[in-house]
């Protein structure tokens, strides 16, 4: 690979994490503001009841938040403690533990995502702006598409 190749590489990925960066910080503090979520704690409400029964694996949530097994037992055990989530035993694994959604979950869920929506399009909007960071988000862009046409 040439050195300019490899630059180019690399500007594409500062890109990347500046607008990963930005979308994170601005998302957390909408949600922090209005309904005392962390980003990951949203993520972890909308993974679960995304789930055709409305609860995962630990192991399963983990790599579906990009959190380590620790980091989202920690988050975990908050959001039970909220009365957000709960923890049982799976019925044909003993050694299993499923982490399940509440109704108390799904409608703190349902008021915070608004709050993350709006969030997501501001930083979006602003970010198309910028011509370091405008093909990128047309990539998120498009797969927000694809995935509403796929639902």
């Amino acid at each position: 690979m040439s050195d300019g190749a490899t630059e180019a590489r690399a500007r594409g990925w500062r890109a990347l994490a500046a607008l990963h960066a930005r979308i994170e910080g601005e998302i957390e503090r909408a949600l922090q503001a209005a309904h005392g979520l962390s980003v990951s704690e949203y993520s972890v409400l909308d993974v679960l009841s995304r789930q055709e029964h409305g609860h995962m694996r630990m192991q399963q949530l983990a790599q579906a938040v990009v959190l380590s097994q620790s980091a989202t037992t920690r988050l975990v055990t908050r959001l039970e403690a909220d009365g957000l989530l709960a923890r049982h035993l799976c019925a044909s694994d003993r050694r299993g533990i499923y982490t399940e959604i509440t109704p108390a979950g799904r409608e703190r869920l349902a008021q915070a995502r608004p709050a993350h929506d709006t969030a997501l399009r501001r930083v979006l909007a602003e970010a198309r702006e910028e011509p370091g960071l405008s093909a990128l988000v047309r990539v998120v862009e498009d797969a927000e598409t694809g995935s509403d046409q796929e639902s």
